[in-house]
């Protein structure tokens, strides 16, 4: 075999050998990146998952202040609307009084002419002349009284009249200037309704927002949880601020006795499947947005504030351990601490809380523990 050949052969079997090490070293790193690849991706997902669910706490939190900032706008609105409703009934009021007014006036007017008449009829006759007249006496003593009598009932009448006129001057300026107030409350609800409306449009786009950062089963499921558990434990704080009233009876012996808070079709019922195992503590009843809540009986306020999940939302204590929850309003109207009565109106029906439709969050709780309110409520 020629030398040339030789080294060929051996260049060959050089190459070949370099070959299968660089192949068996291949095959040894090629775990080592895809774990290396694995661990990558664990990271971005993770990383990405918290970028998500930062930014949907950022989202529920605006939410919270969209919430309040209608909330705030719509309990302006039905103030002004109650205080418009008081002035335009003082205006009538004040309007009547000031047709009373001016129609005494022109009694008093005519009656005071009557007078003047009556008197200018009988002759002028001098006091003096009279007194000094010892012819009539009688007649003279009696001429005295009358004049006298008279005297006195057109004084009278006069201040009557006085009276009548500076009564009528103020009527008028007080007529006028809740006409005046009328006009500014009108102008003031126009107002409050475009802010209305822009807030409204925040909330709506926050809302969307938050429906894009789409949640699996899973996920809105420990969500659901958390705002439970969120609930459950405000209650048992409240629980506690709690201080027993002899004249709260409870409502122990008024079951099926109450009205809704509500009128409105029932949506979920207590007990019904919410997510899960979770199961709903409560009902969900339709109404349209602004609907008044009323309170099933009365009570003390204990809470008056958003609460993740519910929105905003008022609680009732109504003594022996009995309270009854309201959520997902537009706005409150009773503070911590207020007194309410059966019947009252405490709230008007919104969508806080994250809700695609408005409606009404109503639940019965006795010692922490939810009750059917259908129970109490006929």
């Amino acid at each position: 075999m020629s030398l040339t050949l030789q080294l060929l052969l051996a260049l060959l079997l050089y190459s070949l050998t370099c070959t299968a090490l660089a192949a068996e070293n291949s095959r040894e790193q090629d775990p080592n990146r895809q774990l290396s690849q694995i661990q990558k991706a664990i990271a971005e997902q993770k990383s990405a998952i918290a970028e998500k669910d930062k930014k949907r706490a950022q989202l529920e939190q605006q939410l919270k202040k969209d919430d309040l900032a209608v909330a705030k706008i719509a309990r302006a609105i039905n103030d002004t609307a109650s205080d418009y409703q008081h002035t335009q009934k003082k205006l009538t009021q004040l309007a009547k009084e000031k047709q009373q007014l001016t129609q005494q006036k022109s009694r008093q007017e005519q009656l005071l002419a009557h007078q003047l008449r009556t008197v200018y009829s009988t002759g002028h006759h001098d006091y003096l002349k009279l007194l000094l007249n010892q012819e009539q006496t009688t007649k003279i003593q009696r001429t005295l009284s009358y004049y006298q009598y008279i005297n006195d009932a057109r004084v009278q009448e006069i201040e009557r009249f006085q009276a009548t006129l500076s009564s009528l001057l103020q009527v008028t300026t007080e007529h006028q200037e809740h006409s005046n107030k009328l006009l500014t409350l009108q102008n003031t609800q126009k107002q409050q309704q475009v802010a209305l409306q822009e807030n409204k449009q925040k909330r709506k786009q926050t809302l969307s927002a938050l429906k894009a950062q789409l949640l699996n089963n899973k996920q809105q499921l420990a969500k659901l949880e958390a705002e439970e558990a969120n609930l459950v434990q405000a209650l048992k704080e409240l629980e506690k601020l709690v201080k027993a009233e002899t004249n709260l009876n409870g409502l122990g012996q008024l079951k099926h006795k109450l009205s809704w808070p509500v009128k409105g079709k029932i949506l979920h019922t207590f007990g019904s499947k919410k997510q899960g195992y979770l199961k709903w503590k409560g009902v969900l009843l339709s109404a349209p947005i602004g609907r008044q809540v009323q309170t099933i009986h009365n009570g003390t306020v204990l809470f008056s504030d958003w609460l993740k999940g519910y929105g905003l939302v008022t609680v009732i204590d109504h003594g022996n351990g009995y309270m009854s929850l309201y959520g997902h309003n537009q706005t409150l109207l009773k503070n911590v601490g207020d007194r309410v009565e059966t019947g009252e109106v405490i709230a008007l029906v919104g969508q806080s809380g994250g809700q695609n439709r408005s409606g009404l969050y109503f639940e019965v709780r006795h010692r922490g523990q939810a009750k059917n309110p259908k129970l109490w409520c006929q």
